[in-house]
């Protein structure tokens, strides 16, 4: 974590920020647990600590952490959501019916990406995969 608010420092200082408390409050609840958060869930987080926090400042803090490389902003569904850097790379399950996100890896499904870019001279810079369905709970209210 303490690598995490260097980086965020050291960024801020680039772009003439200081850090201030409800910044770093809101940093520190988003680093809490490795989840994909809104900007809405993310603030009922921080407002439970300090109710003067608003929207903005959520919002704000969330684009310096995406910009310094420690936050992705995803799009799963049209709802925008933010999730933790990651050292490995991993893809997503999300459910329909409840908007559970499940990540997973697999070491088999990056070879085979890997050797079509090989087979057509194709230079991988990035990629992700989704994948919508209906997760064990909201399946049965959904099969036919």
């Amino acid at each position: 974590m303490e690598d995490k608010i260097s980086l965020l420092n050291k960024h801020l200082k680039e772009k003439g920020l200081k850090s201030t408390r409800q910044r770093d409050l809101i940093v520190s609840e988003f680093f809490k647990r490795h989840q994909h958060l809104t900007v809405e869930e993310l603030l009922e987080r921080v407002r439970k600590i300090d109710q003067g926090i608003g929207y903005a400042t959520v919002y704000r803090t969330l684009r310096l952490l995406t910009e310094c490389g420690l936050a992705f902003k995803r799009e799963f569904g049209g709802s925008a959501r933010f999730e933790h850097s990651t050292d490995h790379h991993h893809d997503h399950l999300i459910c329909l019916d409840c908007g559970k996100i499940v990540e997973f890896e697999n070491d088999r499904i990056e070879k085979l990406q890997a050797e079509v870019c090989q087979k057509n001279r194709f230079k991988l810079i990035n990629h992700k995969m989704e994948l919508y369905g209906y997760c064990e709970k909201c399946h049965g209210k959904h099969h036919e």
